[in-house]
């Protein structure tokens, strides 16, 4: 994690501290359990729970030495509890405290992240009802193609991060699994009840077979989501980097007070959160392929999946979490011109009506074969020698006689391509 690009909010949840604290709580519950069982003596567990604490200190000496986190966690602990520590890990092996510790942060992690999306989710559907009838051009191949608004442009976004939210929700309830199920899962030293007791408590439920781990295609879904979400932000992040070049101009990142664009050109107004979220997005899709490859251990647990699991986890969702933030700052504050805009759809003459006079003739009559060579016949002298393409249209007598001038003329109405837009609008906000 690397501070620049941390919120405190997340990181709290990966830090050793809050991480202990999850392990003394699973430990404590599965004593609370194992007493009801009678398992252990019910007059230990209050001591337990009232003694229970941990050195973060001490855990780093003690492993240090022993090599094993676990087992330096319950030492510390036990130099607190005192002797009643010997009923703590009953029947319990390393993986129960780890996995479902680690699914606790995961799930924590998870609400940060849904609380950022829906931060974000508003403030695109502002922005959208904004300018849901600012005309500005729909590009395919990066080539003028025909109007839309800048307010579908901006719904497009918002459904897209509606689907992100709904797959991080199911990527959560998945990932909200725990496993107390001792060595290899086969329960033989701790009863069902145990896992099924400090998994209620904790917020998840049982994993039905732990294999001694959680399997790990439940963690490949959750960053696999984690990266359609940052890819789905990068693809916000480019349009804007695309209308803020210079020839375009149609929207631009928020330029602050004292903010400097350049340390060489003081003219320069640079898209520098836009690519950043780009760079974000690309860390965070990197972290795809190792999730992917935790699935397949050996047998019934190995550890290949520990070490990657302690990078990608606070990383995927530090970094995640910070490029939410930063793009619900950058919709929030985007500048837009709608009068570029309209210069810009304007730049090709008239070519973006092309389609409706393609439409138009083959409705009076004409093949689409003549249609398609009359229109395009007139649209290259727009390309290749700067005419007017409704001009051209008006002098060309086959496409006159074909419809008329009238027609010709109503066919550059630019209000034919918005007529639907409040049907869009009420698809995506339901209103």
């Amino acid at each position: 994690m690397i501070a620049r690009y941390t919120r405190p909010e997340m990181a709290k949840i990966w830090e050793a501290e809050n991480r202990f604290k999850i392990w003394l709580e699973i430990e404590t519950l599965a004593c609370e359990a194992q007493a009801e069982l009678g398992v252990i003596p019910k007059e230990v567990v209050p001591v337990i729970r009232a003694k229970g604490n941990f050195n973060i200190e001490r855990i780093d000496a003690i492993e240090a030495e022993t090599k094993h986190d676990v087992i330096a966690f319950l030492t510390s602990v036990a130099e607190f509890v005192g002797p009643e520590a010997r009923f703590i890990h009953q029947g319990m092996t390393s993986s129960d405290v780890l996995d479902t510790c680690l699914s606790v942060q995961m799930v924590q992690a998870a609400d940060e992240l849904l609380t950022d999306l829906d931060m974000l989710l508003e403030s695109l559907k502002v922005r959208a009802y904004e300018h849901k009838d600012t005309v500005c051009m729909g590009r395919s191949h990066g080539i003028h193609a025909e109007p839309v608004t800048f307010g579908i442009k901006l719904a497009s976004f918002y459904a897209e991060m509606q689907r992100g939210k709904k797959r991080l929700k199911a990527a959560r309830e998945n990932i909200a699994t725990g496993a107390i199920s001792g060595a290899v899962g086969t329960f033989a030293n701790i009863d069902p009840f145990v896992e099924e007791y400090v998994c209620e408590k904790m917020g998840l439920k049982p994993e039905p077979v732990s294999t001694q781990v959680i399997p790990r295609d439940r963690h490949a879904e959750y960053f696999c989501v984690l990266a359609i979400i940052a890819s789905s932000m990068e693809r916000i992040a480019i349009e804007i980097r695309h209308l803020q070049r210079t020839e375009v101009l149609e929207a631009e990142e928020q330029f602050t007070k004292g903010q400097k664009g350049s340390s060489a050109m003081p003219h320069k107004r640079n898209p520098i959160l836009s690519e950043n979220l780009t760079g974000q997005a690309r860390y965070v899709r990197s972290m795809c392929i190792p999730a992917l490859e935790n699935v397949a251990l050996w047998h019934e647990r190995d550890i290949s999946h520990s070490s990657v699991e302690r990078y990608i986890a606070p990383d995927a969702t530090v970094a995640l979490d910070f490029s939410l933030r930063r793009m619900n700052g950058l919709i929030k504050n985007l500048v837009v011109y709608p009068a570029n805009m309209l210069r810009n759809l304007n730049q090709m003459k008239g070519l973006v009506f092309s389609q409706k006079i393609l439409l138009d003739l083959t409705q009076s009559g004409v093949s689409r074969e003549d249609s398609y060579r009359l229109v395009q016949k007139n649209a290259m002298k727009v390309w290749e020698e700067g005419k007017d393409f409704q001009t051209e249209l008006l002098a060309d007598t086959e496409v006159v006689t074909a419809l008329g001038e009238e027609k010709i003329n109503e066919a550059f109405d630019l209000n034919y391509h918005l007529k639907h837009v409040n049907t869009i609008f009420k698809r995506v906000f339901g209103e």
